[in-house]
C-alpha cells in the first residue's frame, strides 16, 4: 500500500530481529523470575508479539518480523511484557525509535535502555487549532481584545484498553492567569470531529482607561500561551487518561491573525524524571526501515531494459545485473531485488541460467559445485523463497507442526540424555520423524513449482556437460540447493519460513536439527556418510538409512524436478493454507430477524476458499469459495466506530471482518485481492461504508442491492509474477547502483585500464570479475548514466516537496521532526539519500 505524494509512490517496510533483554528487574514475589515476551508497535498499535519466554530476567527471543507500513507512524515501539501467575500482563518497560532516528541504527545489532511508560509519555494523534484575535466593544463602551480559540478536529488519537472517547480541554496560560475550558466527549472514534470554539479576554477592559482603544498590551500577550489537553474520558473511577498536550505562544498572532495549523500532541512534560535510566535492563533489536520513492514507469525504462537484457549478454560478467552483484558489499543486497524485478517480467530462468553456467565454467572441482556465497546461490536462494514458499508450505507444515505438539524425546547424543530416557526409544522416535519427513519431501516432486524446475534443469545441464566423467554431478548440482538451501534450513528454523507462528522450545528445537542434519545428508549423495557427520552418534544413527532405496528416492526425487518437460498439472494441486488466525466478523444477516452481532472466529484461507469456524480445528461454520469473492475492500471506521475493518463482498452480502491490527488488516485484503484477482465477475464498484438501518451510509441509497458508488481498488494479481511491483524493485537498484557510485567508476577504470593493455592489474580494480573490460565498460557507462539521470530526477522532486510543502499542514504538523530533519538533509547533500 503506497502513499501518493505528487506524482511518487512511496512505500515503507520494516524488517525487524528482535535479540534478547538483559537485567530485567528481578519480580517482587520470592522465586524473582518473570515470564516475558515483548511487542512491536506502530506508534501504540501492537502488530507483532514474541513468543513468552518463561522464567527468566534475561530471555532470549531470536525472533524476526517483516511488514510493509500501511500508514504514517512517529514511533516504532518496542514494550517488554511480564506475564503473571493470574495471566495479567504489567509492563516493564519500552524502547521508542522516532522514525526520523531508524536510519541510525540501519541494519545494526543495537542495545536500547528500556524506558519507563506511564500515561505522560503515551502520546500519539495530531490536533487541528485556529486562533483569532478580535475586538470587542463591552456594554460600558470600552474596547477590549478577545481570543477565540477553534478546535476543529483531531486525528489518529490512541486507543486505550479497546475505546477511545475524546475530549479536549482548552487553557489560556500566563504568568498571573490560568482560565480552561472544555469540548463535548465524541464517543467512540479517535478521529473526533469537535467543531467548538471557546472565547478568552487577552486584555482587561479596566486596562484601557489611560490608552487608545485600538491597542493591546503586547507585553500580557508575549506571557500567554494556549494550551490544550486531550483526554480520555473513563468511566473507571480513577478518572480520564490524558492523550496528549500542545502549547501556542500567542505571539504567533504577529505573524496573522487568524492563525491556523495542525500540531502533533506532544507528552506532558512533569519534570519528574527521578528514575536512572538503567535500572529497567536493556533490549537488543536490530531495525532495518526502508522507504522507496517510486516514479511512474517511463522514468525507468533506461535502467529496467539494461538489467532486463543481462541474460542476453556475451559475457554474462559485462551484463547491468551481473554488475550490480559485483559492486555490492554482500552478493544478498543485489540478488533480492533483481530476482524479483527479474521474476516480473518473467527474465528470471534465463538470467540464473547464464551466470550459472559461467559459475560452471569457472569451477575446478565437482564437490564445490555451487557451494560458495556467488551471485548464482544468493539468486537461486531468493528465487526459492519467492516461488516456493507455498511449495515449502503444503510439504513440510503438517508434519513439522506433528513434531512440534508431540514433544516426542529424540536426543541420541549419550552425553545430553536426561534422567528416565532411553537411547534405543529415543533413537526410534527420531527415525520415525526422519523418515516421515525424508517420505513427504521425496514424494513432493509434481508440487514444485515450474520454475524452480526449469532453473533445477539449467543447473544440471551445465554441470553434465562441464564435468562429463562424473555421473552424480547432475543430482548433486541440484541437491546442493533443494536440500541443502531449501528443505533442510526450513526443518531448522521453521519460524524464518512462517511454518512455525514462533521459535520452538529448546527440546523441539534440538530434535528438528537433528532431524535437518539426517535429510541434508540424505540428500547430498555424498559418497562417504559417515564422514559427513562429526560427531560419532550422528554416524551410528545414520547406518539406518544407509540402504539404497534412500538413495534412489533422492535420485527419482531430482530427476524429476530437474527434468525439462515437468509442468505442474492442475490435478495434483491440494489445498494449501495460506494464512488462518482469529478475527473478529459481524454476523452476515442470513436470518430476516436477529441481532447481527460481533463475533471472535478462527479464519483460515486457501487457494480454493475462505472460510471461519468457532476455534481453530473446528468444522467450519461459513464457507466462501474464492470463485465467489467479487472484491475486498477496506470498511469505513464510521460504519461501526471500528478500526482495521475490510469487507468480503459475495453475490449475496458482503462479510464484514475486523483485524487485530493494520499490518494484519493489509495482510488479509492483499492475500485474498490476489487469489481473487481473475475471477470473472470482480466488481468494479464498491460501498466503502455498511448497509444499516435500511440504507447505505456512505451513498444513502436505500436498496441493498443498489450498485456501489466508489471504485474497487486495483488490487494484486494472483500471479506471482505480478505480484511484484517492477518499478518499486528497479528504484531499489537504483538506489543501490547510486550509493555504491564510487565502485561503478572504480570498476570503470578498471576495464579502460585493461583494454589499453595488459599489464599488472592495480589492487582495488583485482576485486572485480570482468571477462571482457570493453563490452563491461560499454555497460558501465550506460549504468552510470541511468542512475545519473534518476539521481537528477529525485533532487529536483526533493527541492519541489520541501518548496511546496507547509510546515503546520496536515501532512507535516508542527512537531513534525521528521520533516524538519528531511528539509535539513536537503540543505546539506543534493544525493538520493533513501
Amino acid at each position: 500500500m503506497a502513499v501518493e505524494e505528487e506524482g511518487l509512490r512511496v512505500f515503507q517496510s520494516v524488517k525487524i530481529k528482535i535479540g534478547e533483554a538483559k537485567n530485567l528487574p528481578t519480580y517482587p514475589g520470592p522465586n524473582k523470575m518473570r515470564d516475558c515476551y515483548c511487542t512491536v508497535n506502530l506508534d501504540q498499535e501492537e502488530v507483532f508479539r514474541t513468543k513468552i519466554v518463561e522464567k527468566s530476567l534475561c530471555p532470549f527471543y531470536g525472533e524476526d518480523f517483516y511488514c510493509e507500513i500501511p500508514r504514517s507512524f512517529r514511533h516504532l515501539s518496542f514494550y517488554v511484557f511480564d506475564r503473571d501467575v493470574f495471566r495479567r500482563d504489567s509492563i516493564i518497560g519500552k524502547v521508542a525509535i522516532q522514525k526520523e532516528d531508524l536510519q541510525k541504527y540501519h541494519n545494526r545489532d543495537t542495545w536500547f535502555q528500556l524506558q519507563h511508560v506511564d500515561a505522560d509519555s503515551e502520546v500519539q494523534g495530531k490536533v487541528h487549532l485556529e486562533l483569532r484575535l478580535g475586538e470587542v466593544i463591552t456594554d460600558s463602551g470600552v474596547v477590549c481584545h478577545k481570543l477565540a480559540v477553534r478546535i476543529l478536529e483531531c486525528r489518529g488519537l490512541p486507543i486505550v484498553n479497546g475505546q477511545c472517547d475524546p475530549y479536549a480541554t482548552v487553557t489560556l496560560a500566563g504568568p498571573c492567569r490560568s482560565e480552561a475550558k472544555k469540548t463535548k466527549v465524541k464517543k467512540k472514534t479517535n478521529n473526533p470531529q469537535f467543531d467548538e470554539v471557546f472565547y478568552f479576554e487577552v486584555t482587561r477592559p479596566c486596562s484601557y482607561s489611560r490608552k487608545s482603544h485600538f491597542d493591546f498590551e503586547e507585553e500580557d500577550v508575549d506571557k500567554l500561551e494556549i494550551r490544550v489537553d486531550l483526554w480520555n474520558a473513563s468511566n473507571l473511577k480513577f478518572g480520564d487518561e490524558f492523550l496528549g498536550e500542545l502549547r501556542v505562544p500567542l505571539k504567533v498572532l504577529r505573524q496573522s491573525s487568524p492563525y491556523e495549523a495542525w500540531y502533533f500532541l506532544q507528552p506532558r512534560d512533569n519534570g519528574s524524571k527521578s528514575l536512572k535510566p538503567g535500572d529497567l535492563g536493556s533490549l537488543r533489536l536490530n531495525v532495518v526501515y526502508t522507504e522507496d520513492h517510486v516514479f511512474s514507469s517511463d522514468y525507468y525504462g533506461p535502467l529496467r531494459d539494461l538489467l532486463l537484457k543481462s541474460a542476453d549478454v556475451e559475457p554474462v560478467s559485462a551484463s547491468a545485473a551481473h554488475i550490480l552483484g559485483e559492486v555490492c558489499r554482500e552478493k544478498q543486497e543485489a540478488a533480492v531485488p533483481l530476482v524479483r524485478l527479474l521474476l516480473h517480467y518473467g527474465r528470471v530462468v534465463p538470467f540464473i541460467s547464464a551466470i550459472a553456467s559461467a559459475e560452471v565454467r569457472r569451477t575446478q572441482d565437482p564437490n564445490t559445485i555451487f557451494r560458495g556465497n556467488s551471485l548464482t546461490s544468493k539468486c537461486i536462494d531468493e528465487t526459492m523463497k519467492l516461488a516456493g514458499m507455498h511449495y515449502l508450505h503444503v510439504t513440510l507444515k503438517p508434519t513439522i507442526e506433528e513434531i512440534c505438539q508431540g514433544h516426542r524425546p529424540c536426543e541420541i547424543d549419550p552425553v545430553r540424555l536426561k534422567d528416565g530416557e532411553s537411547l534405543e526409544s529415543n533413537t526410534e522416535n527420531l527415525r520415525q520423524y526422519v523418515d516421515r519427513v525424508f517420505k513427504v519431501i521425496t514424494e513432493s516432486g509434481m508440487s514444485c513449482p515450474t520454475v524452480m524446475c526449469d532453473i533445477f534443469f539449467s543447473l544440471r545441464e551445465a554441470a553434465a556437460k562441464r564435468f562429463q566423467d562424473d555421473l552424480d554431478v547432475r543430482y548433486t548440482a541440484v541437491s546442493s540447493f533443494v536440500f541443502l538451501r531449501f528443505f533442510a534450513p526450513a526443518i531448522l528454523s521453521p519460524n524464518l519460513f512462517q511454518l512455525t507462528p514462533h521459535h520452538t522450545d529448546p527440546q523441539t528445537s534440538r530434535t528438528l536439527t537433528l532431524v535437518s542434519k539426517t535429510i541434508q545428508t540424505l540428500g547430498s549423495l555424498s559418497k562417504s556418510k559417515s564422514a559427513s557427520f562429526k560427531e560419532s552418534y550422528m554416524a551410528a544413527f545414520y547406518e539406518f538409512f544407509n540402504e539404497q532405496k534412500y538413495a534412489d528416492a533422492v535420485k527419482n526425487f531430482l530427476d524429476l524436478i530437474s527434468s525439462s518437460g515437468r509442468r505442474d498439472p492442475k490435478s495434483v494441486q491440494q489445498p494449501i493454507l495460506l494464512k488462518e488466525g482469529f478475527m473478529i466478523k459481524r454476523a452476515q444477516g442470513r436470518k430476516r430477524f436477529g441481532m447481527k452481532n460481533f463475533k471472535k472466529r478462527w479464519f483460515r484461507l486457501t487457494n480454493h476458499e475462505f472460510t471461519y469456524q468457532k476455534s481453530k480445528g473446528d468444522p467450519p461454520l461459513c464457507s466462501i469459495p474464492l470463485e465467489n469473492v467479487l472484491a475486498v475492500e477496506p470498511l469505513e471506521e464510521e460504519s461501526f466506530k471500528m478500526k482495521n475493518m475490510f469487507q468480503v463482498i459475495q453475490p449475496e452480502r458482503a462479510l464484514y471482518i475486523q483485524a487485530n491490527n493494520c499490518v494484519e488488516a493489509k495482510a488479509w485484503t492483499d492475500t485474498l485481492t490476489k487469489l481473487s484477482q481473475s475471477n470473472q465477475k470482480r466488481l468494479t464498484m464498491y460501498h466503502p461504508s455498511a448497509y444499516l438501518n435500511g440504507h447505505w451510509l456512505c451513498c444513502r441509497a436505500s436498496s441493498d442491492t443498489a450498485a456501489g458508488c466508489s471504485p474497487c481498488t486495483g488490487g494484486l494479481p494472483a500471479n506471482i509474477q505480478l505480484d511484484i511491483d517492477g518499478d518499486r524493485e528497479t528504484e531499489r537498484i537504483y538506489t543501490l547502483f547510486s550509493s555504491y557510485m564510487r565502485k561503478l567508476e572504480q570498476m570503470q577504470e578498471a576495464c579502460g585500464s585493461r583494454s589499453v593493455y595488459d599489464g599488472p592489474e592495480q589492487e582495488e580494480h583485482a576485486a572485480f570479475l570482468i571477462d571482457d573490460p570493453r563490452e563491461t565498460y560499454k555497460t558501465l557507462k550506460l549504468v552510470i548514466a541511468g542512475v545519473g539521470a534518476l539521481e537528477r530526477e529525485h533532487a529536483q522532486r526533493r527541492r519541489d516537496k520541501v518548496k511546496k510543502t507547509k510546515y503546520g499542514s496536515q501532512e507535516h504538523p508542527i512537531g513534525d521532526k521528521s520533516f524538519q530533519s528531511y528539509v535539513q538533509q536537503q540543505s546539506e547533500t543534493p544525493a538520493h539519500s533513501m
